[in-house]
């Protein structure tokens, strides 16, 4: 039996496709992969540093599992991602516990490094983004039914608050052959329901061919005959073209949910944050959206507290977000992030001040997604079965509007058979907090 190796992986989808590319490197190795950590010789903590509760995150993990290294019950601690590749001379000298940090380009020499640290070695390696490829077999670590696809990596948006370009570099988009090979395969796994993701998924193949070339992607993954639902997050507002929501209308395995990213609706705020358009562009394109596509569900995410962000800038957000109604809303306040131009900006808003704000996004946001799951009474809807909660005596699931792990659940009762992966119809007869409630057909 080979090296017993844990993981903990951190923060968003594109972190969690850097894991399972790392994690097939070790299975390929011949390595034993335990999804308990703490049992693991060899813990690899795949950190987020995007904002400051990741950061605070994943050194708290690292911390963790230093008292099982001093315990004698983890031997190595190798810390991968984010936090790694940004503050990657930082952390190996104020934290002895890390046997080894690697920056983003020593993703692929996972193996050595394990074999390495085994060893008695202690690895600091940094180099170059480009030299971890984003492509190459990867161990799913999802649920068998559902799977995110990468099509895309890094950024070249360089909003002022945002450490992303820093950290991952400039946008990278994939092959389209690759990606399409990539989903057929875990079609072939069993994976029903696609989850395309990028740092702004929308400028996919903008790097390469002067254009998006997202709706060509969508096209020839619809053509993935086991494939029934392909869902979009991370759409920028700024790069949603016709061409695109002419796809997405037109495709039916193209889930009618869009997440869309605005930040903020005030002008003033949105070129502070080096983002274009106004309340204006804005309602026009939401009011675009909705009338080529009468059901879309669409999410958004609002940022509260940015620096200059005036009690009117804040009235005209919460206005715009009244009109516009989003189905499904998340609400973060500013933090200020090191290397960042927003971190220096003046007029710096108080935390109370930011809590504030978002506490009264989230209380309306609450009202609407309550009148919204009211209105889905009596109607029947398909669900994606994800699994059973015994504590309720039910299964859940999500229907098309609702991505995994963000947004509602369908708790529902069935009187026949079924398991994780089937779609069933359910008729909703009532509502609890954010999530439905109903009974299978």
């Amino acid at each position: 039996m080979g090296i017993k190796v844990g993981m903990v992986s951190l923060g968003c989808p594109k972190n969690q496709m850097d894991a399972e590319l790392m994690l097939a490197k070790l299975r390929d190795a011949g390595m034993t992969i335990t999804a308990e950590s703490g049992l693991a010789e060899v813990v690899i903590v795949n950190t987020c540093g995007f904002i400051n509760d990741a950061k605070q995150e994943a050194i708290e993990n690292i911390l963790e599992f230093g008292k099982l290294k001093d315990e004698g019950r983890v031997k190595k601690i190798i810390v991968t991602g984010c936090l790694a590749q940004r503050y990657g001379e930082e952390l190996c000298r104020e934290m002895p516990e890390c046997d080894a940090v690697l920056g983003l380009g020593a993703n692929g020499d996972i193996v050595e490094t394990v074999n390495a640290v085994m060893a008695g070695e202690t690895v600091h390696c940094f180099p170059p983004l480009t030299q971890w490829s984003l492509d190459g077999d990867r161990l799913q670590t999802t649920p068998d039914f559902f799977a995110y696809l990468r099509v895309g990596d890094g950024c070249d948006n360089c909003c002022t608050y945002c450490a992303i370009p820093h950290i991952r570099g400039g946008l990278r988009s994939r092959d389209m052959d690759t990606l399409v090979a990539e989903a057929r395969q875990l079609a072939a796994n069993g994976v029903r329901e696609l989850v395309l993701v990028a740092q702004d998924t929308t400028l996919y193949g903008s790097d390469v061919a002067g254009r998006s070339l997202l709706p060509e992607l969508l096209d020839r993954l619809c053509t993935i005959e086991d494939l029934h639902w392909i869902r979009l997050l991370y759409c920028y507002p700024e790069h949603i073209t016709e061409e695109l929501l002419d796809t997405i209308a037109r495709q039916d395995k193209v889930v009618k949910y869009m997440d869309i990213p605005i930040q903020h609706a005030s002008g003033k705020v949105l070129r502070a944050m080096n983002r274009p358009g106004d309340r204006q562009t804005l309602t026009e394109l939401f009011a675009r959206i909705r009338e080529r596509i009468p059901d879309m569900v669409l999410r958004t995410t609002v940022m509260v507290g940015f620096p200059g962000e005036t009690d009117k800038d804040f009235t005209e957000l919460c206005e715009f977000l009244k009109e516009t109604r989003f189905e499904r809303l998340g609400c973060f306040a500013f933090s200020p992030e090191e290397g960042t131009v927003a971190a220096d900006l003046p007029d710096q808003v108080p935390e109370k001040v930011k809590q504030r704000r978002r506490d009264i996004v989230m209380q309306a946001q609450e009202r609407v997604a309550d009148e919204y799951n009211q209105a889905q009474v009596g109607k029947t809807v398909e669900v994606l079965v994800e699994s059973f909660d015994r504590y309720a005596e039910c299964w859940f699931g999500r229907t098309r509007g609702d991505a995994p792990d963000i947004d509602t659940k369908v708790f529902f009762t069935t009187k026949t058979r079924v398991v994780p992966g089937d779609f069933v119809q359910v008729k909703i007869t009532d509502c609890m907090d954010w999530d439905l409630l109903g009974e299978r057909v």
